[in-house]
């Protein structure tokens, strides 16, 4: 919020080619990629080998090689290569642990705003363009920015977009090939007593060409849409912390963060489709046209007046 109302003025005219806000919305802040480099006022990188807890395969780096600015387009690139670096990452409470390295087979890219910039309510829209493959996992995602609740899920996670093993061979999918995207909460207890609640949807068009990812985050109820098209909502009398079993819109009332970032590999994506990862065909390619936040200043206690 303290950045919001601090830099609204300068978002909004940093973006005058953004369309009209609707429904009450209005731009607080945007990254158009319309620069020569990575904007680092807006973004900062994630540089570990720790795999988020899921085994993932990958090292995240700040290399230009791994997330740079082409043709208007935010490039986020995952290569088949060995990488040594800090086996824990910075910020995540009770995980880091100073000095410990670790090498994985891929490197990648893992953006944030972390320190930069954090919403409490508001209308996250991602337009990009998903990798194909066994082992691939791009996400749109969020994480408290204080963490006030405690160590995950305490706080909660909102993950905007998530896409595993996209184009490979699928028995049950209609045209034959993983089309499936995600939208999910995670909230609760602490392991192994967490909770996760989501939907997912086929969507064949993800295959093939940009699609605008979305979400509507109001005080009591959060809607994803793709392409203006609903496919998951959840309201707030389903998820809870443990830490604040007593207020009914916790975690998920307070500040969280952006995160782009490609994976390799993992539990989501090798739990699925064929299994492990397809080494064939790197690099892989996660390309975001423009990242739009909008806040609902008629609300800004509950943005409940802007929501759909």
């Amino acid at each position: 919020m303290r950045f919001v109302i601090a830099g609204l003025a300068l978002a909004l005219s940093s973006c005058a080619t953004v369309p009209a806000p609707q429904d009450g919305w209005q731009l607080v802040w945007s990254d158009e990629f319309d620069g020569d480099t990575i904007d680092t006022a807006k973004w900062d990188f994630d540089v570990d080998c720790w795999g988020g807890g899921n085994n993932e395969r990958q090292c995240y780096t700040d290399r230009e090689r791994n997330a740079r600015i082409e043709d208007g387009k935010l490039v986020i690139q995952a290569h088949k290569e060995n990488m040594t670096g800090p086996a824990w990452p910075k910020g995540v409470p009770d995980v880091g642990r100073v000095g410990e390295m670790d090498t994985k087979s891929f490197t990648s890219a893992r953006l944030v705003t972390r320190g930069k910039a954090a919403w409490k309510y508001g209308r996250i829209e991602v337009r990009a363009q998903l990798p194909q493959g066994q082992g691939t996992w791009p996400a749109i995602w969020m994480l408290p920015e204080d963490w006030s609740r405690g160590s995950w899920p305490l706080s909660g996670e909102i993950d905007i977009l998530e896409a595993v093993n996209l184009g490979t061979p699928c028995e049950k999918c209609p045209d034959g090939k993983e089309n499936t995207i995600l939208g999910t909460l995670h909230f609760g207890n602490l392991r192994p007593e967490n909770v996760h609640k989501g939907d997912e949807m086929p969507y064949p068009a993800v295959l093939s060409g940009y699609h605008t990812y979305a979400l509507e985050w109001t005080a009591d109820r959060m809607v994803w849409t793709v392409d203006g098209t609903v496919y998951a909502q959840r309201t707030s009398d389903e998820w809870f912390t443990a830490a604040e079993p007593d207020n009914p819109r916790a975690p998920f009332d307070a500040p969280f963060h952006l995160i782009l970032n490609l994976a390799i590999g993992g539990g989501l994506a090798e739990g699925r489709g064929l299994g492990g990862v397809d080494e064939t065909g790197f690099p892989k390619d996660m390309r975001v046209d423009y990242v739009r936040v909008f806040q609902c200043p008629s609300d800004l206690a509950t943005a409940a007046a802007c929501k759909r």
